[in-house]
Order: C-alpha cells, then structure tokens, then sequence
C-alpha cells in the first residue's frame, strides 16, 4: 500500500555526500520530498559506468536513494558495497544494480524508479538532466579544465580557485518531474555540497534558476562546515552565496543556515594540512540585510575517520522550525 504524502513539499537540490546525508534527516519531517542530483560526476566506480556502459553517473543518485529507503538496514549495506579484488575491485553494487536497471528496462530514468520502488524511498530521487554532461572550468590562473575529477584534482593541486564553470554542451533540457517538483515545492533547498561541482551544476540546466525564482517556497541556502581546497580555498560565506547568486539570480535566497558550533584544534589538524578551513562570516556584510542568516549547531563528528559533517537531525530540525 502506498504511504501516505505528509508534510511540507520539499525539493532539495545538489550532489555528492551532503546532499544525502541531510536527507536522512528531512526524511523523519516529510514524506514529499524530490532529491534533484547533478549528473557530471566522472570519477571513481559511477566515472568508469559511465565510460563503458554510456549511462549518467549513478554514485550520487544511489546515496540519495539509500538514504531515503525504508527497507532492512542489509539492503543499504549491498548498495553500498564495494568490490574490494577481481575485475570487479572498486566498483559499487549498487552503482552495477542501476546500471543492469538501465539495460532491462531501456532508460536510466526508469531504473532509477524501480530501485526506488524495491528500496522503498521516502520521496523521489531525479536526475536533473537526461542528457550526457560534463563539466568545464576556468581557474584564477586562466587554465580550462574537463570533467568534475579533474576539476577537483587541478584545484588541489594547483591551489588555484574556480572562477567560472559551464556544462559541455550548454543548457541542457531538465528532467520533466524536476520542474514539477520546483513549481509544487514549499521549500527548495540549496546544498549542502561542493559549491561549484554538486550545487551550481544544476543551476546551468535550462531553466532550473528561472522556476526556482518563480516558486512561491521559502528558498534556502546550507552552506558547507569548511571552504573546500581548489574550489573555495579562503573564500568567506559571503563570498559562497555571491557566487551561488551569479547563477542562481540576485535577491532569490530567502535565508541561509550556517553551523556555529566550535571546532576543536585537533579535530581541525587534518582539514588545515590540507588547506580547508572553517567558513568565515562577516556579520557586518550588507548581505544579510537582504538575506536571513541562521545560526545553529550542526556539528557530526564521525569518530572513526574523523570527518567533521552536518549532523542531519540538527540540520533537519532546523529547516523546519525555520520561520
């Protein structure tokens, strides 16, 4: 039997782990909840599927859709289980699930529903875009680089900024459902994510900034914990949301929610060595006389590998005591 839809409608919209982490939290306040994920993703297990088999990338759509189900904890643990020897050595279940999906059922947007349905998801999880897209950036240093791997790899390495990125080839058409969505929505949701490779992405898809600002919802931005090396090194949450705003549109954000939980040195040792630092703010900035600013703590410290995130419920809770 189908559950019921209760709750605010909420469209949530980016990539990679943030995205997925704070739907684990949203999950427990609505049940009306669409996950519109970039697809540019090229690297790792999803990078070498879409090579090979000429699919979309399935990593970050398959992080959405574990996040969001309602099946035996063992069911999350197969698709997220990676081969680890053999031909097969770094390739995801469930990254080869989706893919076989795809094959039997003729589209990638059909096997993404019917692991929805066998996971049983809170929600819906799309893809913003059906058609084959990659990333292209220009850096401070005036150098064009192809694909979100390589992007990212240039950017460390080089310590250089992103200061420009399109999708090759240009504007391509939104998934129908997704446009739906944003026309329906209460509340659309900005990120968590990499700013310039999950977030701004699905901004360049046609006509996605144009419906978000034509949506009555309450619009909001997550802003990340930490600056990330070679695509935000040193730039203040100020600066995150001027460059959001160059593709999203001015005057569009209605609030954003910012951790003010405090770090400790040695929790921070790791993220300096390699260049991240904790966001900066500027409470004097004329930004936030446009622009609600929320202060909470969101802090997840994950022990084990000792990865500073979001805490989903902290993150959850705030969204939707938000006024």
């Amino acid at each position: 039997m189908k559950k019921e839809v209760q709750g605010k409608k909420v469209v949530v919209i980016g990539g990679g782990t943030g995205l997925s982490t704070m739907l684990k939290g949203i999950k427990k306040y609505t049940s009306d909840i669409t996950a519109v994920v970039t697809v540019a993703d090229n690297g790792g297990s999803s990078g070498k599927i879409r090579e090979e088999l000429g699919i979309m990338p399935p990593g970050d759509i398959r992080n959405c859709l574990v996040a969001l189900a309602n099946t035996e904890p063992i069911m999350e643990q197969l698709l997220q289980y990676r081969f680890k020897e053999g031909s097969l050595d770094g390739q995801n279940f469930g990254n080869l699930l989706i893919a076989t999906l795809a094959e039997i059922t003729g589209s990638f947007e059909e096997a993404v529903h019917v692991t929805s349905k066998v996971l049983a998801i809170t929600g819906k999880v799309l893809p913003v875009t059906l058609e084959d897209v990659h990333l292209q950036a220009q850096f401070e240093d005036g150098i064009t680089v192809m694909g979100e791997t390589e992007i990212v790899e240039y950017g460390k390495q080089k310590g250089s900024n992103i200061c420009c990125i399109e999708l090759n080839p240009k504007e391509p058409s939104p998934t129908k459902e997704v446009i739906q969505a944003l026309q329906e929505a209460e509340i659309i949701i900005l990120g968590p994510g990499s700013l310039y490779t999950s977030i701004i992405p699905n901004l360049l898809v046609k006509d996605i900034s144009k419906h978000i600002e034509a949506s009555q919802a309450k619009k909001v931005y997550i802003a990340n914990i930490m600056t990330q090396p070679g695509e935000t090194s040193k730039i203040s949450l100020e600066g995150h949301i001027e460059i959001l705003e160059h593709y999203l549109g001015k005057n569009i954000l209605d609030a954003v929610i910012v951790n003010n939980e405090k770090v400790t040195k040695e929790q921070m040792k790791e993220y300096e060595e390699e260049g991240a630092m904790l966001l900066g703010i500027d409470e004097c900035h004329d930004i936030w006389k446009r622009i609600k600013r929320i202060e909470v703590p969101l802090i997840k410290i994950h022990k084990d590998k000792k990865f500073i995130r979001h805490d989903p419920e902290k993150l959850a809770r705030c969204i939707f005591q938000m006024k």
